[in-house]
């Protein structure tokens, strides 16, 4: 070596730090990375969503791998609808497989959809295999042909025949919403064992559960009973002295009927049997929780006329959900407009009434979404039945009749002092008077009326009631406006 380069050597030296000293790059924890993720609302923060960009831009497969790590299930699916088709095709096969399964269970249906075509066969068989029988029949029933029968016959034989089964029912009854695992014990068994059996019987039972179902010789629960009462009494008290009575589920029964029961009966778990009464499965409050949620938002589209559209929807998925009801809503706007056509004469008489019977229609649309909303749902919800049905509808009749005439007394009174030089001494103000009370009284009729017909009919009272609805409050208003203006003027 040199004496310049030696001399170059000692100053570079001088200046570097201890090694102790040097910085080294941080790396976050998993706990870290969480809090770094959700907000206080458990809601994806938009920095951490462009961490993953930016990590699946670099081609950073380690770093994305610690970034998906550090979310549960649910917040990897609800992730991946931030992102665009490419990048949620380069995470996938850097997804834990044992929480796959759990994450595409919770996607939307238009992502899991892209998710299903992406992941192999073998891949997704192993990983439905991790989820409890109705989630994994739920994921099945969304493949095609092909890849479901490639995908059953990459899944384990009991694995297999479990979800054919659950398959085998009719869509959103209680057969498919159920899952096939349970625990059972036969009556003459005693506390101790049962938990015996608990310990031994490892994977074989569900992952959570929260009742043991007393069963007969014949398979037919007898009663149940709440684990937390099992754990509290002695090892030798037989089974029956501890079991309360069941509320059994018929596998054929509506879901909606079942999230009814539950909620009435205010159930955490519930067995589900045959039409022979023998015990085939559980259902559980998390699964009626995602019922009620779903059943909801589908009233309140229904009641709007539009379809859940997804955040990866495309525009022309969005306009085919939507044009058609807009379409049959022209229709009858128009034919409720065609009355105008009629009382020409009128209108040419006193163009004021061009003005007000906007505002008539308008309040009496309103009028009847109110008592149609609360109509819709009284019926969900077992409120109004028939039982009751009379005594409601005389109800919302009178709410309609003295609504009406609150709003005709306020609105005359407006039309009075507003068209005072040309109301002929307070015929215009009559007539929008007697016009508002004829159609917000329309509107309880048919808000309260055309639901109860629906149901009747066995249709869904909120996907149409509300395109009739409207209809008959157009047409009532521009046609008592019109009407009554003629036999005043």
């Amino acid at each position: 070596m040199t004496r310049d380069t030696a001399e170059l050597t000692d100053d570079v030296l001088d200046d570097t730090l201890p090694l102790a000293q040097i910085p080294i790059p941080k790396t976050e924890t998993p706990k870290e990375l969480e809090d770094l993720a959700l907000g206080e609302d458990y809601a994806l923060n938009p920095e951490y969503v462009e961490m993953v960009v930016d990590a699946a831009d670099s081609g950073d497969a380690k770093r994305l791998r610690e970034l998906m790590g550090a979310l549960e299930p649910a917040d990897v699916a609800d992730l991946m609808g931030f992102l665009t088709a490419d990048y949620r095709e380069q995470i996938i096969p850097l997804l834990d497989p044992e929480a796959l399964g759990e994450i595409i269970s919770e996607l939307e249906d238009n992502i899991r959809e892209e998710v299903l075509e992406a992941t192999p066969s073998v891949t997704l068989a192993r990983a439905l295999e991790e989820l409890d029988t109705d989630d994994a029949a739920d994921v099945i029933d969304d493949l095609d042909d092909t890849k479901r029968f490639q995908v059953l016959a990459a899944m384990g034989e009991l694995d297999r025949a479990a979800i054919e089964t659950t398959l085998s029912y009719e869509d959103e009854t209680a057969g498919r919403l159920m899952q096939r695992e349970f625990l059972a014990a036969p009556e003459f068994w005693t506390v101790g064992q049962t938990i015996d059996h608990v310990r031994d019987a490892g994977d074989q039972l569900p992952e959570l559960f929260f009742d043991v179902y007393v069963i007969d010789p014949t398979f037919k629960p007898v009663g149940a009973i709440p684990i937390s009462i099992l754990l509290r009494s002695r090892r030798e008290t037989p089974l029956t002295e501890l079991m309360e009575a069941v509320t059994e589920i018929p596998v054929e029964m509506d879901q909606e009927e079942v999230a009814y029961i539950f909620d009435k009966y205010h159930l955490i778990s519930a067995p589900v049997i045959e039409p022979g009464g023998r015990l085939v499965g559980q259902i559980t409050v998390d699964d009626i929780v995602e019922v009620i949620r779903d059943e909801a938002q589908e009233d309140i589209l229904a009641l709007a006329g539009v379809s859940d559209a997804g955040r990866d929807a495309s525009v022309i998925d969005i306009v085919k959900s939507r044009l058609p009801w807009l379409m049959l809503n022209l229709a009858t706007a128009t034919l409720a407009v065609s009355g105008v056509a009629i009382f020409q004469d009128e209108i040419a008489k006193l163009v004021a009434l061009a003005i007000l019977m906007p505002i008539v229609s308008s309040l009496g649309g309103n009028a009847g979404t109110q008592t149609l909303a609360v109509a819709v749902r009284a019926l969900a919800s077992k409120e109004l039945t028939t039982a009751n049905a009379r005594r409601i509808v005389l109800r919302e009749l009178l709410v309609g009749l003295v609504n009406g005439s609150a709003l005709a007394l306020v609105m005359g009174t407006a039309t009075y002092l507003f068209f005072g030089v040309q109301d002929h001494h307070g015929a215009l103000a009559i007539i929008v008077a007697a016009a508002l009370v004829a159609n917000i009284f329309t509107a309880a009729v048919g808000g309260i009326l055309m639901p109860l017909a629906l149901e009747k009919m066995g249709r869904d009272p909120a996907v149409s009631s509300s395109i009739f609805v409207t209809f008959l409050t157009d047409f009532t208003g521009f046609f008592a406006v019109l009407l009554i203006a003629s036999l005043i003027l």
